[in-house]
């Protein structure tokens, strides 16, 4: 089974500081639905795993995030692909969980669904650095791309010293991480 696991805001789809409250704020970033579609169709299962905690803050609710889920999925769907799963953290910084990356929560969950035994090998997109740490966390192979908060995140990049963190390979967008995985499978 060849997995992906994607942030979401900043990666899939425009994020923003006032967090993205309802699917009418819910806005594709260019070329990101027909990477996930071009990812699928090549074989990949694409999940995605996702800190949301607007809903512990009381900004939305769990009907206005399924709502954007649902729309993610139906344009991936238009496009012949699919989504595989999407995890999500709803809670806030200060609630400590094990869920919220940084911590591996949501990337224990997946393994347990998909029967794994780690992420070894498996690409973990996000546009932050706790994205990267969470599939690190479980020896996934970190990819950044410069969208969302990614180029703040490279620049973080650059100050660290030699690691696997360090060395994480950075893209422009989930478009060319599409590119690259489906020529690299």
């Amino acid at each position: 089974m060849t997995l992906v696991i994607l942030d979401r805001d900043g990666v899939i789809n425009e994020d923003s500081a006032d967090y993205i409250r309802s699917v009418e704020q819910w806005f594709p970033i260019p070329g990101s639905i027909e990477a996930i579609a071009r990812l699928s169709k090549a074989g990949f299962q694409v999940v995605i795993a996702t800190n949301q905690s607007g809903l512990g803050r009381g900004y939305f609710e769990v009907k206005d995030l399924e709502a954007m889920h649902d729309k993610l999925a139906l344009l991936v769907a238009k496009l012949g692909g699919s989504i595989a799963g999407i995890y999500f953290c709803p809670h806030r910084p200060e609630d400590r969980c094990r869920c919220r990356k940084p911590a591996p929560g949501l990337m224990d969950a997946i393994i347990a669904d998909f029967n794994l035994k780690d992420l070894d090998g498996i690409a973990v997109v996000g546009d932050s650095l706790r994205d990267l740490e969470a599939g690190l966390a479980r020896k996934g192979k970190p990819i950044l791309v410069r969208t969302g908060k990614g180029l703040a995140s490279e620049a973080q990049l650059r100050q660290l010293p030699p690691s696997p963190l360090a060395s994480t390979p950075v893209f422009d967008n989930l478009a060319a991480v599409a590119n690259y995985l489906t020529e690299h499978l």
